[in-house]
């Protein structure tokens, strides 16, 4: 986790210090006259988390510019600087918010504040899970409707296209239809559940030299369309290593967020099972496939769809079974 932290004072910096000391991946900064705007703004758009060590006012006013959507939100935690309270401000479930407070907490002996309604009644948080178990929520307008539910004592209906280890929580109940909560890779699903989509699937791309970006995202789009693939589901992409400085490819990858993968002819061709071979890609790359071989190498699981070309693009899909369970972040 990237944490941007920040002190206004002596007192606060050397409490600071203390968690850099403590917390991997924390960074500190003094504030220096006139630059906390600044300072917000990169952090806001750079870290997983900002943590402000001083009064929670001006933490308030120094984010509220910036404020999107619990989605893409950063985790916003204050302290004041003797490190008596640790408060969550902002995404504290899906940003992380409420587990970074306690951790903070923690190191030195502080006590969190921790406000959220299923908290504070020791309800599961479906987005609290969600994120334990890296799912994405693709309608997060649905989080709000399942607390209420079970903050009013209801019970919640959760189905999953894979298995989750543990026993549910209370108010949770597995289903098969009818369900509130769905957990799968799939388009498809009840409009009115909250979708919850792990990110298993691999995109395994071949491609000729100088394909652009859009010709790149238009053959996985389509190819994620027909197999009824979640685009919220792709977690990598994965070619030859011969494709590593492919700029249209590096741009299709930039602009999803998704990590470029490569291989080496020799990786791709130890990889087992039944691929489309072709002697041209062969001859080229020195490797019969490069898209099926990518993306079974990188997922480790199966191939979910077999090469799909197009507009000098190839495209295979493989995913793996994620590995899920109750009991984290409940």
């Amino acid at each position: 986790m990237k944490i941007a932290a920040i002190a206004f004072t002596d007192c606060g910096m050397a409490l600071g210090q203390r968690l850099q000391e403590k917390v991997e991946g924390l960074t500190l900064s003094r504030c220096e006259s006139g630059g906390l705007a600044r300072w917000t703004e990169t952090a806001f758009g750079e870290n997983d988390a900002l943590v402000f060590i001083g009064a929670a006012g001006i933490a308030v006013r120094a984010i509220a510019p910036h404020v999107r959507t619990k989605v893409h939100d950063p985790a916003v935690v204050v302290m004041d600087e003797l490190g008596t309270f640790s408060i969550p401000i902002l995404s504290g479930h899906l940003g992380g918010a409420n587990e970074l407070a306690a951790v903070l907490a923690r190191h030195v002996d502080a006590l969190p504040v921790i406000t959220t309604a299923t908290d504070v009644h020791g309800i599961f948080a479906v987005d609290s899970w969600a994120r334990s178990q890296e799912l994405t929520v693709a309608n997060p307008q649905r989080i709000k409707w399942i607390s209420a539910r079970l903050l009013a004592g209801e019970a919640i209906r959760l189905k999953s296209l894979y298995p989750i280890a543990g026993t549910p929580p209370a108010q949770v109940e597995m289903a098969e239809e009818d369900y509130d909560v769905l957990v799968s890779h799939r388009v498809r699903g009840r409009a009115e559940a909250l979708r919850l989509v792990p990110r298993i699937v691999t995109v395994g791309i071949g491609c000729r030299r100088g394909t652009e970006a859009a010709a790149i995202e238009e053959a996985v789009m389509a190819s994620l369309s027909k197999n009824g693939c979640h685009a919220a589901a792709v977690e990598a992409v994965a070619t030859i290593d011969l494709k590593a400085d492919e700029p249209g490819l590096i741009a299709f990858c930039r602009k999803h967020g998704l990590p470029l993968v490569t291989y080496s002819a020799d990786e791709l061709a130890a990889v087992p099972g039944v691929f489309t071979g072709s002697a041209f890609v062969k001859k080229t790359t020195g490797v019969d496939n490069v898209c099926e071989r990518a993306a079974v190498k990188h997922s480790g699981g199966r191939l979910l769809t077999k090469k799909e070309a197009g507009n000098g693009v190839t495209v295979a899909l493989a995913i793996r079974e994620p590995e899920l369970r109750f009991g984290e972040s409940e």
